[in-house]
């Protein structure tokens, strides 16, 4: 067993640069795990809350609707999307709940993680622009600054953890990958890792 972590170097090509830097494998894995695990635990914890929020007796009890009619800055450029939401809460209610548990448990198990981080990542993305203030003249801003909120901040780690194929990191993908359906249709690959 070596007594150093082995270190690579990345060579890649960045906004037309030339770009290279050193990284080691033992703690990008590591790092990758942990993040997995904390992003997973956000998801599966708000899920879960959601879920039984009206206790055993109402498992359905949360509802988007106050929040979609009364939370949405009236500045938002995109207010009446979030609006036409608000009348579908019969659908976006168990989406978001049911949403939020099965990539938090995708991701934990790392099971078709890029297709849950991709889910991910888009439901952050609408969380993110519900927190607009206004719109692109006004600078974007959200409720604490301008632009950058942590539903921003999970959809890049939900992204770069998907570029780097995280869930193959002890996930389920490593194996699916090996199997006969996934080396039959190399386009499965999109979805796992």
């Amino acid at each position: 067993m070596s007594t150093q972590p082995s270190e690579r170097t990345l060579h890649s090509e960045l906004l037309g640069r030339k770009v290279q830097f050193n990284y080691s494998e033992t703690w990008l894995a590591y790092s990758m795990v942990g993040l997995r695990v904390v992003i997973a635990w956000v998801f599966l914890q708000a899920g879960l809350a959601k879920l039984l929020d009206g206790g055993i007796a109402d498992p359905l009890a949360w509802s988007s609707a106050g929040f979609l009619q009364n939370a949405i800055a009236e500045a938002n450029p995109l207010g009446g999307l979030f609006l036409f939401f608000a009348e579908y809460g019969w659908l976006v209610d168990p989406l978001v709940i049911f949403g939020q548990i099965l990539i938090g448990l995708a991701l934990l198990f790392g099971v078709f993680f890029r297709f849950a981080a991709l889910m991910g990542a888009l439901q952050m993305a609408f969380f993110w622009t519900a927190a607009w203030q206004g719109g692109l003249l006004a600078g974007f801003p959200v409720q604490n600054g301008y632009f950058i909120d942590s539903s921003f901040v999970y959809m890049l780690l939900l992204f770069g953890l998907g570029a780097w194929g995280a869930g193959r990191l002890l996930g389920i993908d490593r194996h699916l990958e090996e199997t006969a359906i996934v080396r039959d249709n190399p386009w499965l690959r999109y979805l796992l890792g």
